[in-house]
């Protein structure tokens, strides 16, 4: 299996006037009044361990005395805002358990984990730097995909709110083995399902640790759903198979697991199914309309990779509307159109 490859590190967007509106509009936008950078003046930090003593490249960081209250009462307000609504009688019972600072990947984030002290229950989310491209990879996987996303921006900064899941790594190395043979088929069609998805919507670097595996419990089985995690690399790339996770090693597994359990006409099926039902969500939706409009006139890669991808999609689908993009956006939206026209009316599910 050849690995693919990511050569350089991909620039920070800046959210243009036009995506700022768009966010306002659909209810993004808070005045929470804190800053990412707020959180980089800690004093000290320590190492965070996994259970087995190994290093996880984040770093658990502390502040001065005279700066900790306020950053911590303003992560209890983040927290109201992403689950409550903004809710500040739940604040007395609110306290924040450890501030985490990951040190690698595009976005450097830091991982706050809140906890209500009458329940003893805890909640993630994460703060970055804002960034145009993973904002358009938010929306897009709130519209096209089955999975909900929440987020809120202030100017420059980026609140998240954890996705809950089994890091696919881990489950890959720790828990694939003992799923049974049923349960393998069924993570096979997920993997199928997610790789179309990925392609589709032009997210890119789905590698096993960008992803989670979320197991859900119905009635005698186990079911499963891959959700992604990570947004850095939508409409940047300009190679094709960056696009879709089954060219990672990374996931060598799982496309080992597909071609074992799934048939060459079981897996055209499920590809229909997700073109299917990208199809139904996208038509007339305009929701996404406006935000492609926006994407067309934003420049969010470079020229070079517009020029590669829209040549390989061409290839790969023979649609000349690929030859007329000179944006990823352009591409975005003819590749959605493509779909919409040849699978809208499938009887697929």
């Amino acid at each position: 299996m050849n690995d693919v490859k990511i050569e350089f590190r991909k620039p920070m967007y800046p959210v243009n006037p036009d995506l700022m509106d768009y966010l306002e509009k659909n209810n993004r936008l808070t005045n929470i009044r804190f800053f990412y950078d707020d959180l980089l003046r800690f004093s000290d930090y320590t190492p965070v361990l996994d259970k087995e003593g190994k290093d996880t490249l984040w770093l658990s960081v502390y502040y001065p005395e005279f700066e900790h209250d306020e950053i911590e009462s303003n992560l209890n307000k983040i927290y109201t805002l992403l689950h409550s609504d903004g809710d500040v009688d739940v604040l007395p019972f609110l306290t924040v358990d450890s501030i985490h600072f990951c040190t690698f990947g595009n976005s450097k984030p830091f991982r706050i984990r809140v906890r209500n002290i009458l329940n003893d229950n805890y909640t993630n989310f994460y703060i970055k730097k804002a960034d145009a491209s993973r904002i358009y990879g938010l929306e897009l996987e709130e519209i096209l995909s089955p999975n909900r996303i929440n987020f809120l921006l202030y100017k420059d900064t980026l609140i998240e709110e954890h996705i809950l899941g089994i890091p696919g790594d881990v489950f890959i190395d720790q828990h694939l083995e003992q799923c049974s043979p049923l349960e393998k088929a069924q993570i096979a069609k997920e993997f199928v399902k997610f790789n179309e998805r990925c392609m589709i919507g032009l997210l890119g670097d789905m590698r096993s640790y960008n992803y989670v595996i979320i197991p859900t419990h119905d009635f005698d089985q186990v079911v499963y759903r891959i959700r992604p995690i990570d947004f850095d690399q939508q409409c940047y790339e300009g190679n094709l198979k960056i696009y879709l996770p089954q060219y990672f090693k990374e996931n060598k597994k799982m496309v080992d697991l597909v071609q074992e359990k799934l048939r060459t006409n079981s897996i055209e099926q499920y590809r229909k199914e997700v073109r299917s039902a990208i199809a139904k969500r996208a038509s007339n939706d305009s929701r996404l309309e406006h935000l492609i409009d926006i994407m067309k006139q934003d420049h969010i890669s470079k020229p070079e990779s517009v020029e590669e991808l829209k040549t390989a999609l061409q290839k790969l689908t023979f649609n000349s509307k690929f030859k007329k993009c000179t944006t990823m956006g352009d591409i975005l939206e003819a590749g959605l159109n493509f779909v919409i026209k040849n699978y809208r009316n499938s009887n697929m599910r």
